[in-house]
């Protein structure tokens, strides 16, 4: 693993450049060989034996193996079979099963144990989508089909869709992660295939729940920035964040509807399809 880890740092991992993405497939298709190393590796440190070499993070059934460098990270996934006890006791959102979705960011993956997640892929436009809850995406059916032991995919960021279900067995994945600063600027989202529709948005942003709290507080300074961000921001996410937040302080009556009526002609299609949606709704 520590050979693996420096050479794909020393390469820095970028998903767009097709010899760059061969060379980490080739070094993700050796470690999934070693068949032996992430056993020792847990063991190890549910031994006591290390401390920081590998850590949980992205959810329950993540294990990160690498920290970030040169933009990429190592990672190791767990699969968990429907009749394993996590998943009665966690049931299958926790960990992905049934939820439709893409990624806001590119990832190698390769099956390293057990039969692996099944999983319906999709394409889609992601210039062609907005973003807004009902919002009609345009998914085209590719396959269904598992991810294998030796089996390995790229996950490119806003192209491809997946809906995962569960592996009949106890199933782990290595996955080579693409790091992009400006990802969290770029939504993920969640699919309702029966409609072809969005469902939601997935992905945290931290500046927004900020934003959200500040204005909470109702100061002038917070005011300001939240105006300033309904109008200006380029994130339409954050600017729609902005609308609400006002909107929650002023309750219903005129004052919220002219709010809203902003932003219906605030420049944002997504601000607009839902400031629309909000002044047709019955008041609370």
């Amino acid at each position: 693993m520590p050979e693996c880890i420096e050479a794909l740092a020393e390469l820095g991992f970028d998903p767009r450049d097709t010899d760059c993405t061969h060379e980490a497939a080739r070094w993700l298709g050796r470690l999934t060989n070693n068949r032996a190393f992430l056993a020792d590796r847990l063991i190890d440190r549910l031994a006591g034996r290390t401390e920081s070499e590998i850590a949980s993070g992205f959810g329950p059934q993540a294990i990160v193996l690498s920290p970030v460098r040169r933009n990429m990270f190592l990672r190791a996934n767990i699969w968990p079979a429907e009749n394993d006890l996590c998943f009665r006791n966690s049931g299958a959102e926790t960990f992905v099963y049934g939820v439709p979705h893409d990624h806001n960011f590119s990832f190698l993956t390769s099956g390293y144990f057990g039969p692996g997640y099944r999983s319906d892929y999709f394409e889609y436009d992601y210039e062609a989508v907005v973003g807004y809850p009902g919002e009609a995406a345009p998914l085209r059916f590719i396959e269904r089909s598992a991810l294998h032991e030796g089996k390995m995919l790229l996950y490119r960021a806003h192209r491809d869709v997946h809906s995962q279900l569960p592996a009949e067995s106890l199933s782990v994945s290595l996955n080579v992660m693409h790091v992009d600063p400006a990802q969290c600027w770029h939504d993920q989202y969640g699919f309702d295939l029966q409609r072809r529709e969005v469902s939601r948005v997935l992905s945290p942003n931290a500046t927004e729940a900020f934003l959200r709290v500040a204005v909470a507080f109702g100061t002038d300074e917070a005011l300001e920035f939240a105006d300033w961000a309904g109008r200006s921001h380029p994130s339409d996410r954050l600017r729609l964040a902005s609308f609400e937040a006002r909107a929650a302080r002023l309750g219903a009556g005129e004052e919220r509807d002219e709010l809203w009526r902003s932003g219906e002609a605030s420049g944002s299609r997504m601000v607009a399809v839902v400031a629309r949606a909000r002044r047709a709704a019955p008041a609370d």
